[in-house]
């Protein structure tokens, strides 16, 4: 076999320089088929690295390609991909559009006439082992001899090899933290990836267990009811009942009969006794829901529930002990409510034991696009449609929009835009219109994914920082090295309350 020329020397000395960086591997890689593309004329390459449990070669990176990498893989045998990583041989095939063992499994050719076109594809190993797999397209004219390109490609599979290797351990690992946190996340219907709701999942694991008082913070639509029914369902009193209690939609006059019961004649219509939340729910859990709506005298006696464990029914004079867990929620600070004196002190600092705060569904990103998938299967379902995806224009178009109403309001809007779809896909026009509309007063343009995965990265950020410092806001810009009015600044573009990163005295 004749020496390398000139150009494939160089290629494989930018390849070199490529891996010899300080960038991350998924950065060296892509450089690695900049250069192959470039100087070499071997488009739509793909570098994918193999799990040493299942033998599977996972795609990584790919180059002149929309695909989604991580959805893409080959089992040991699969295709061409999967034959060279399970039999560590190199493949070419001359003519693409007369071989049947091409899977195309990317997509990257279907608009490509696959008869110009030859594929190369290369074991990458380290320490005698296979790593990962190097593949590449180039137009047959410019191909004189396979074998030739093949122990081009080789060469630069060899390189690449302990590189690949580390990027395979990587992966391997990410792998098994990920199988051993879903074997400890709770079981719930929360459904969310951000670093938010795993923060949620953490803590509900954490606290399930134990009987100390949970206050659920979030704004209204959030999901408190969830994540009460899921400290409920992951503790050792899930077999006792689970009473709910709204104490915003219950008048201020029955509330208490509500909560704690009643004797037969305790009031004008009052014919029998009655047993009250606290009692039914004996050996299990107490949610009550609003609790910053509860009067001054109905917190007195929730005060007492929780430091005696004893309830006294309207019209007794006889206490009663009760065994259960008492979980609440509120969309109010109570912080302020205390200083307006409209809730006890004493009462906030009872409930505040283990607080747990439930993002906002502006704050938690790509956890929208999977909230408003699972809606579209759930009404799909329940209305006998046919409803499978959303359109690209209406995906951006729920991305950029802020979502008061948080995951209520995309619930119903994704039971409307399914309700209204006529075909298999939702459009935008199917979507309601205060998502077509700007805010008030806003100049701003639409945003588009990137802009808006940014943004919650970049908030991700800044809630880490700030919560490592505890609030200090000082503290958080030098943790991310940079100053404190930046900070400040997207402290306020986020929304973020620093308050609940502080430590209690």
């Amino acid at each position: 076999m004749e020496q390398f020329n000139y150009n494939e020397l160089y290629a494989l000395y930018s390849i070199s320089r490529t891996l010899a960086g300080g960038e991350e591997f998924k950065e060296q890689f892509s450089g690695v088929l900049q250069v192959l593309s470039d100087q070499l004329g071997m488009h739509r390459g793909m570098i994918s690295v193999l799990d040493f449990q299942s033998g599977q070669a996972w795609l990584d990176v790919a180059h002149q390609m929309d695909v989604y990498q991580d959805q893409v893989s080959y089992g040991p045998g699969e295709g061409v991909t999967g034959k060279v990583a399970q039999s560590g041989r190199p493949m070419a095939i001359a003519n693409l559009g007369k071989d049947t063992l091409f899977l195309d499994r990317t997509g990257a050719r279907k608009q490509l006439k696959r008869e110009e076109l030859a594929f190369l594809c290369v074991p990458i190993f380290y320490q005698a082992k296979v790593a990962g797999v190097l593949s590449v397209d180039k137009l047959s004219r410019e191909v004189q001899d396979l074998d030739r390109e093949l122990e081009l490609l080789s060469a630069v599979a060899d390189l690449m090899g302990k590189v690949v290797y580390f990027r395979a351990v990587e992966e391997e690992n990410r792998r098994l933290r990920w199988i051993l946190a879903e074997s400890r996340r709770p079981r719930t219907n929360i459904i969310g990836r951000s670093k938010g709701i795993q923060e949620v999942l953490r803590m509900i694991d954490q606290v399930a267990d134990i009987s100390s008082t949970v206050l659920i913070q979030g704004e209204t639509g959030t999901g408190k009811e969830l994540v009460a029914k899921a400290l409920h369902e992951n503790s050792s009193r899930a077999e006792g009942p689970f009473i709910q209690i709204n104490c915003a939609a219950m008048p201020e006059s029955l509330l208490e009969s509500e909560l704690f019961g009643h004797e037969k004649g305790a009031f004008t219509g009052a014919k029998a006794r009655r047993k009250g939340c606290f009692e039914e729910a004996h050996g299990g859990t107490v949610f009550l829901d609003e609790i910053g709506e509860l009067s001054l005298l109905a917190q007195a006696k929730l005060l007492r529930v929780l430091q005696e464990k004893t309830i006294q029914p309207l019209g007794s004079s006889r206490s009663r002990t009760v065994d259960v867990r008492v979980l609440v929620a509120t969309n109010k600070d109570l912080e302020e409510e205390v200083r307006r004196g409209e809730f006890r002190e004493d009462l906030y600092y009872r409930l505040n034991v283990f607080p747990i705060f439930i993002p906002p569904l502006r704050e938690r990103g790509s956890d929208i696009l999977m909230l408003a998938d699972y809606f579209v299967v759930k009404y799909s379902d329940e209305f006998g449609k046919n409803v499978k995806r959303i359109s690209t224009a209406a995906i951006d178009m729920l991305l950029a929009y802020h979502w008061p109403g948080n995951v209520r309001e995309l619930e119903n809007c994704m039971e409307r835009a399914v309700l209204l779809a006529s075909g298999d896909t939702i459009e935008t026009s199917h979507l309601p219109p205060s998502l077509q509309m700007k805010s008030e007063g806003s100049t701003e343009q639409p945003r588009g994914k990137l802009e808006v995965l940014v943004d919650n990265f970049e908030r991700d950020l800044l809630v880490d920082a700030l919560k490592d410092a505890k609030g200090n806001q000082t503290q958080a810009a030098r943790l991310l090295g940079t100053t404190k009015r930046v900070v400040q600044y997207k402290v306020a573009k986020y929304g973020i309350d620093t308050r609940r990163f502080r430590e209690k005295a």
